[in-house]
């Protein structure tokens, strides 16, 4: 049997699957509609800037990989940084992208064909950092649309959807239908000269947890791409109409739940591993919202789905944690208020100090006799995005980032979540995992990848000082650190433990938040305004939707 190998380009960049490679096909699915490869990009470089400028030292697209010599180049050019322009196609919210010709922004000029490798990171283990992961090649994707390259994500939505049809198993049990992997890789075979795609459906993930977010971040990429290009063939191809519908379903099959809130083991998305965010966190579900929304402008001729676009989140901000600190318990109705039987006296202490007169924030998770109040960025921006948050909870969630500035920022923008969990209570919801110590990794870590959303949230809200002062803390460090994973420490002071350098989400968020700053059209392809047809709103403080 021949030996299969990784097959990447000079650049680290993964090249394109030949159809005619041994990547396993469906016969039900035809793709024969589909566009042939796009041509290769040439690309000549015009320069109206320096040489050694930031976007210069760059080049290499979004590859991870940056020489030490640009690095060092970088940081004596960072000045550089607020005269950048990038000419840019625009991809306003109600109508497509200008047809205008323009110039492709010099560091996209080497680009993948099918998608991003997490890094490229020589100095340490691969373990599975040299696969194409579906959530990380988001921020890259928005890139390409808003430098008008769709053709990389045009080709990643349509392998993926192929993966999407593969036999899915754990061990020996077989996952639902719909299931998207979490990630691939490329193989190739020297002797055979071919390519085979790698699919992990979680069957290779630590703990073995399937991922539930991959299929809504699919989604999602598809209404920007739809958005971005005014071209929705893609879309209503029967492959993708197909997709989306085993998506839905896997999701929205009847069972135990007594809400249509989307029950979730921990590990199943960003966070992916034990941080006690089984249950039904806020990521999945304002995600699950966010990608039902696009569904619907998606699918064709469809009503499913829409009556469970309804909110059963639980907002919190000093007057409703007043009114849970004097929650009644034990209350046998179905008039109660206290639905879940929280108990009072599980408030956690620091919540009262953290909590600030004016500002609020879709807790973690709520289940019977639990709160997790602690604060999570990517669901609570997703609720923006996805207009799951009322235009006055929008405001509040700012006006919390505002104040508490130092803890949700810091030094290095932003916490995944916060607090950290440390002492007994991580020894028993992380079973002391030696990577989520406190301030550390999904414990309290800084990612800088969560720029790309606090800057579209920033600009939705009509509050764009604030992702600028963000990036500016990032632009203090990034290249100079080789583009980290993550940061450590209460404040993000110091590179990550076990963070893996030249990260592609963390080059492609901030780029994507440059991008977004400086044409704030750009997002309209992430965005969504809010839908007058749904139920009336529930405003600021109160809990439940039905």
């Amino acid at each position: 049997m021949s030996e299969l190998s990784p097959k990447l380009a000079q650049n680290g960049t993964i090249k394109n699957i030949d159809s005619s490679s041994t990547v396993a096909e469906t016969e039900d699915i035809d793709f024969s509609k589909l566009s042939e490869r796009p041509r290769p990009l040439t690309m000549e470089r015009q320069r109206s800037y320096d040489e050694r400028s930031f976007l210069s030292e760059l080049s290499v697209g979004m590859s991870p990989r940056l020489s030490i010599r640009n690095i060092d180049s970088y940081s004596r050019n960072i000045d550089h940084l607020d005269t950048v322009f990038s000419p840019c196609r625009r991809s306003g919210f109600n109508t497509p992208r200008s047809a205008m010709d323009f110039e492709p922004h010099p560091m996209f000029a080497e680009a993948w064909e099918v998608g991003t490798i997490a890094a490229l990171d020589n100095s340490d283990e691969e373990l599975n950092y040299d696969q194409v992961f579906v959530r990380d090649f988001v921020p890259s994707a928005l890139a390409f649309l808003m430098n008008g390259e769709p053709e990389i994500v045009r080709n990643f939505l349509v392998k993926t959807l192929r993966l999407q049809s593969w036999e899915k198993k754990v061990d020996r049990f077989q996952l639902g239908e719909g299931v998207m992997p979490a990630s691939f890789k490329v193989l190739h075979d020297p002797v055979r000269n071919s390519d085979t795609l790698i699919a992990d459906f979680g069957e290779s993930a630590i703990g073995r947890v399937a991922p539930v977010d991959s299929g809504f971040w699919w989604i999602i990429l598809l209404r920007a791409y739809t958005k971005s290009t005014g071209d929705s063939t893609l879309a209503e191809l029967p492959e993708c109409q197909k997709g989306m519908r085993l998506i839905l379903t896997l999701c929205l099959s009847e069972g135990f739940d007594t809400f249509p809130t989307l029950l979730c083991a921990d590990g199943c998305c960003m966070i992916d591993r034990r941080m006690g965010v089984y249950g039904y966190p806020i990521e999945i579900q304002a995600l699950f919202f966010m990608a039902l929304r696009c569904a619907l402008l998606l699918l064709k001729q469809d009503d499913q789905g829409k009556e469970f676009i309804e909110r059963i989140l639980f907002w919190l901000d000093m007057k409703q944690l007043n009114d849970i600190y004097r929650y009644k318990t034990e209350e046998y109705s179905h008039t109660a208020v206290n639905k879940f039987n929280v108990i009072p006296d599980s408030i956690p202490e620091w919540i009262f100090d953290f909590m600030p007169t004016y500002g609020g924030y879709f807790i973690g998770n709520v289940s019977p006799a639990r709160m997790d109040f602690r604060w999570f960025c990517l669901g609570n921006c997703v609720a923006i995005l996805s207009s799951l948050a009322t235009p006055e909870q929008s405001t509040a969630i700012m006006d919390l980032i505002e104040s508490r500035w130092e803890e949700l920022v810091g030094d290095m923008p932003l916490k995944v979540c916060y607090p950290a969990i440390e002492g007994h209570e991580w020894r028993i919801v992380t079973g002391c995992d030696p990577k989520n110590t406190r301030w550390s990794y999904h414990n309290g870590g800084s990612w800088p990848v969560l720029l790309w959303l606090l800057t579209a949230a920033c600009i939705k809200t009509g509050r764009p000082q604030i992702a600028r002062r963000a990036i500016e803390l990032a632009e203090s460090r990034l290249v100079k650190d080789s583009w980290p994973e993550y940061y450590d420490g209460k404040l993000g002071r110091f590179i990550g433990k076990q963070a893996r350098k030249f990260q592609t989400w963390s080059v492609a968020g901030y780029l994507v938040a440059k991008m977004m700053l400086e044409d704030p059209s750009h997002l309209g392809m992430i965005s969504l305004e809010e839908d007058k047809q749904m139920k009336p709103l529930i405003k600021r403080s109160a809990s439940w939707t039905f």
